[in-house]
């Protein structure tokens, strides 16, 4: 974090310094988690749902630079800064930190979209921390509390800052958009994912849209996706496209996959045309790529080193498409961090592709959440794709996924090619030992069904 007096860190939240001297300055890590809090970082004392981080003051008094708190403890040796509301002081001072490196020349990229939002901020913050200090959010800290934290590791060094941003309903992006202002904002796709909870996809196209008020340079749209590419930034503000639409300033010419990776031909606005390959697998990679290397290029980043940095990456995230080649010889595709319709079709397609250069393809499948009334067609659907990309065999896991099993069974081509496991563990014990040399597993699901473990297992880095 930048370095600031307790005097300028109380004015930044607007709060009170209840314990401490006013130039005492504070330089550290920013945390709500007191067991990540270490010698001068700065906690802030979350009330949540199931705990409150007000009960852990005395464990961080003895560590911590700081706590901002709502309920001060004077009976302790800690500098405390009472504010009304934690997770709104967190914001102001993030917002604040913010304001100050951008009149230092930082540039900021928003990103979100239904589905590719963390692969997209991790391809681009291997090409960014390339050409200049970089700051990106680790796992999905895409939220009210992982956005400000992510901005509070700019250090004054920094000058790329990559932000990913989930939505949780109406307002959500609004509330996070209207003060980190990106100076690039990237839409990459309205799809079902969270649909359930949000009310269908025009209500999720909404939340999406709510960025682009706040975009103040360039838009970077997928023009494949008519919902997003209808969205309109301010007269002031350069709508770039990407994709494989004609429209598509940037625009991907191919794209296709091998066991080895994902082959990609891509055309710049100005006919300047690359080919290159990514050790990402799957074909969808290839659009997160295509607006990560559009983001790049509109930030002046060279060209072949931007492209460079894709083709060293060596996996978008820990259980997105990650491949896992065993020993024996079998592939394990480990997917199951997060399941929409638009995720699972795309992995089942890359799976289907992978089969037809000679291998036996299975696919272990579990639940697809918060899709409320889309639940029980989108599961049906699933079931009746895996017959018809003739994947060899199909595991379900999960009573809450049985209609996945139950579609497939009755897609009328099959006869016990698909199998229900209530569990991820009665699934290992059937599927492990019936695997062999040159088979491709992919296993996908919702983060709530735990599968990732179960590729974890089968693939024996559990």
């Amino acid at each position: 974090m930048i370095a600031l007096t307790l005097a300028e860190l109380a004015e930044a939240t607007s709060g009170e310094l209840v314990v401490g001297d006013p130039e005492t300055v504070v330089l550290g890590h920013c945390d709500t988690d007191s067991r990540k809090i270490g010698s001068g970082d700065i906690f802030f004392a979350k009330p949540g749902e199931h705990d409150d981080g007000h009960r852990y003051l005395e464990q961080v008094a003895g560590r911590a630079g700081l706590a901002v708190v709502m309920q001060p403890r004077e009976d302790l040796a800690l500098n405390q800064i009472r504010v009304a509301d934690t997770v709104t002081a967190l914001s102001a001072l993030a917002s604040y930190i913010l304001e100050r490196q951008r009149a230092r020349g930082l540039q900021v990229v928003g990103i979100t979209g239904s589905n590719g939002k963390t692969s997209t901020k991790n391809m681009l913050r291997a090409i960014l921390s390339e050409v200049a200090p970089t700051v990106a959010p680790r796992d999905s800290y895409n939220n009210e509390v992982g956005l400000p934290l992510t901005v509070l590791e700019l250090t004054p060094e920094t000058k790329f800052l990559v932000l990913e941003m989930g939505a949780a309903g109406l307002g959500s992006i609004e509330k996070l958009a209207s003060w980190c202002k990106p100076d690039i904002g990237v839409q990459l796709k309205v799809g079902l994912a969270h649909a359930g909870a949000f009310g269908g996809v025009e209500q999720t196209a909404k939340i999406k849209a709510e960025m682009m008020p706040f975009i103040t340079k360039a838009a970077v749209l997928n023009f494949d996706d008519p919902v997003v590419s209808d969205f309109e930034p301010l007269s002031s503000v350069q709508k770039v496209g990407f994709g494989y639409s004609d429209d598509a300033g940037y625009q991907l010419v191919s794209a296709s996959v091998t066991i080895a990776g994902t082959k990609i031909q891509f055309r710049y606005p100005d006919g300047d045309t690359k080919s290159f390959a990514l050790k990402i697998l799957g074909e969808h990679q290839a659009m997160n790529a295509a607006a990560a290397l559009t983001v790049a290029d509109l930030l002046g980043v060279e060209r072949d080193g931007a492209i460079s940095s894709l083709e060293h990456l060596e996996l978008a995230e820990r259980w997105r498409m990650q491949p896992i080649l065993r020993s024996d010889g079998v592939l394990i595709i480990n997917d199951a961090y997060n399941a929409s319709p638009d995720s699972m079709r795309a992995a089942l397609q890359t799976l289907a592709t992978l089969g037809r250069q000679g291998h036996r393809t299975v696919a272990i499948l579990g639940y697809m959440a918060e899709l409320g009334e889309y639940s029980n067609s989108e599961h049906e659907a699933l079931g009746r794709l895996v017959v018809r990309y003739n994947i060899d065999k199909l595991y379900v896991v999960g009573a809450n996924a049985k209609l996945i099993h139950m579609s497939a069974t009755q897609e009328g081509s099959w006869d016990g090619e698909s199998e229900l496991f209530e569990d991820a563990s009665a699934a290992f014990e059937a599927i492990n030992d019936k695997l062999t040399s040159g088979d491709i597993v992919l296993v996908k699901s919702s983060n709530v069904s735990g599968l990732r473990y179960l590729g974890d297992e089968l693939a024996g880095v559990a």
